[in-house]
């Protein structure tokens, strides 16, 4: 009699056939993975005696690295004034005006002061300038050539030429401190920071009015010297200062009126 067997058992012994497979299998995954391991580690640590394997490399280009892109600077013109050179501070902004800082009246040198006090005509560069460049005499170097015997004047000539001067240094004198004190109240408001924009204006504008007044002081006092002079006083003046040089009837500066130029110069 044959006896079947239940299908339970059968189900039961396939169902530990299948996990004793997949375990064995794992088993074998794991030695085999730490074999390579192991393999990896001692083909680190000792030199391998196997011949390596000739291996064929595949061929390969000679290729040149690309040149870096240029970088393009931009070029920057400067148009402003030529920097100054360096001073022995190692600054190209060391100002000049180094030293000057401990005046008293910032703006203005002791020789200024000076000058301005005796009616000068010294201060800021030359305050006649332009007449006596253009051959216009000054009374005051009139007065010291003939003092030392350099030109001669008649009596009348003197006696209009010091009183001349006189007059003109008084008024010089009187706008040289009104200079001063305004210059004084300058420094003293920006040294103590109590200017104001509103005084600054004021202040200024009143010190060019004053510059303004003193050049024409000094200016009419020279146009006032051709009408008591001759022409050749005029000439030789103008000799003594060294402004003439050769015939100055053949070499009639650019800019001079001729007319006038012969005029002073005595020419025919």
């Amino acid at each position: 009699m044959c006896h079947n067997k239940p299908t339970s058992v059968i189900f039961g012994r396939a169902l530990v056939t299948f996990v004793s497979v997949t375990l064995l299998l794992q088993l074998t995954g794991c030695t085999q993975t730490r074999h390579e391991a192991d393999l990896f580690s001692t083909s680190q640590s000792v030199p391998s005696t196997e011949k390596p394997v000739e291996t064929i490399a595949a061929p390969t280009r000679n290729l040149q690295p690309f040149p870096p892109t240029p970088q393009e600077t931009p070029t920057v013109q400067f148009t402003g004034p030529t920097p100054s050179p360096r001073s022995t501070s190692g600054s190209v902004i060391s100002s000049p005006y180094t030293g000057q800082e401990t005046r008293k009246i910032k703006a203005l040198s002791p020789q200024v002061i000076d000058d301005l006090l005796a009616g000068a005509g010294t201060p800021f560069g030359g305050m006649a300038k332009p007449a006596e460049l253009n051959g216009y005499p000054g009374p005051r170097h009139v007065l010291d050539a003939v003092e030392v015997g350099d030109l001669e004047v008649s009596a009348q000539q003197l006696k209009k030429i010091e009183s001349l001067y006189e007059a003109m240094r008084s008024d010089a004198i009187g706008i040289g401190k009104e200079i001063i004190e305004l210059e004084t109240a300058v420094d003293d408001a920006l040294s103590q920071r109590i200017i104001t924009g509103e005084l600054l204006k004021e202040n200024i504008l009143e010190s060019g009015r004053l510059y303004g007044r003193l050049r024409l002081v000094h200016l009419e006092a020279h146009l006032s010297m051709v009408a008591i002079l001759t022409p050749h006083q005029v000439k030789q003046y103008n000799k003594l200062r060294g402004y003439i040089t050769g015939n100055p009837c053949d070499n009639i500066p650019q800019g001079h009126p001729p007319e006038l130029w012969k005029k002073h110069n005595n020419c025919n």
